[in-house]
């Protein structure tokens, strides 16, 4: 498989359960240029302003989860910014969404299962979309900056990986203390 299908299986995952996220979030129509500025001046309060999912993970987290850099740049929707890395078994994208947190994803999304949990205090869930169990992926939503880091597990095959979401949840639990409070 090249490295170009393997990063459309991850865009296509990521966008899957990031635009349900953000098409169900959006609720009633907006009118005006207000609107269109809401979501930057929201961002720009967030803590995930200057979060970049490209240059936040360093090479020994890359090498633990089972991936390596440099990350290609994830930006289909451009409130949720991304990074996709790429192992031999998995790829690893890890997003940033200044405007939802884990609870917005439990109600905006749907999911075959979202399981919420913490991680050392913050608001955490493992989430895997509707229709895409055992299809070897999982995402895994932490609450930071005032907003939510994902870290998506996708398995290059779907039986690549024998529990993304708990590659997932290792990836996100080591570097949960360094996320933007």
């Amino acid at each position: 498989m090249t490295r170009l299908s393997r990063s459309l299986i991850s865009a296509v995952a990521g966008v899957a359960l990031l635009g349900l996220a953000a098409c169900s979030a959006g609720g009633t129509p907006h009118n005006g240029n207000a609107s269109q500025e809401a979501p930057t001046t929201q961002a720009e309060a967030s803590g995930l302003k200057n979060f970049d999912p490209c240059a936040f993970l360093t090479p020994q987290d890359l090498s633990g989860a089972g991936v390596s850099g440099p990350g290609e740049k994830v930006e289909e929707i451009k409130s949720e910014p991304g990074c996709s890395y790429e192992g031999e078994k998995i790829l690893l994208t890890l997003y940033k969404s200044p405007e939802h947190t884990v609870d917005k994803y439990e109600t905006s999304g749907h999911w075959d299962r979202y399981d919420k949990f913490n991680i050392n205090g913050r608001n955490a869930a493992r989430g895997v979309e509707a229709g895409a169990s055992n299809q070897g992926g999982c995402s895994v939503v932490v609450d930071a900056g005032g907003g939510v880091v994902l870290f998506t597990v996708t398995g290059i095959m779907a039986d690549s990986v024998a529990d993304p979401c708990g590659e997932a949840e290792k990836a996100a639990s080591k570097v949960e203390s360094r996320l933007p409070k």
